[in-house]
């Protein structure tokens, strides 16, 4: 039964790293998601990437003791824990890119 259950988590963590890989640093983005793509966003994407999060984090404590040795340390905590944390709690809502949405001014126009 442990040996399902495992094989399971090994799948399933496979499957996130490979489908959420971190993209890029945030930065200012200007997108215009629709409706639908906000509320698939926060049904769906948000969840996985949460659990990627939390998934990451345990495999980079895990594998943290090797890639000390190895010297990678600072690249998988940003491959495992920092790139799915940017994706889930930096990414604008519906959004397909990593980053905030620059803060919309308005000027008025002087007299």
């Amino acid at each position: 039964m442990s040996g399902k259950i495992s094989h399971i988590v090994i799948t399933a963590l496979t499957v996130c790293l490979l489908a959420f890989s971190s993209a890029g640093h945030a930065q200012a983005i200007d997108e215009s998601p629709s409706a639908l793509a906000m509320t698939g966003d926060a049904l769906f994407a948000r969840p996985v990437l949460f659990a990627t999060t939390v998934v990451g984090s345990v495999v980079y404590v895990v594998s943290l003791p090797f890639s000390l040795l190895g010297g990678n340390a600072e690249e998988a905590g940003e491959t495992l824990v920092l790139g799915p944390a940017k994706a889930t709690f930096v990414r604008c809502l519906g959004c397909t890119r990593n980053g905030r949405k620059p803060e919309q001014v308005e000027r008025t126009a002087s007299n």
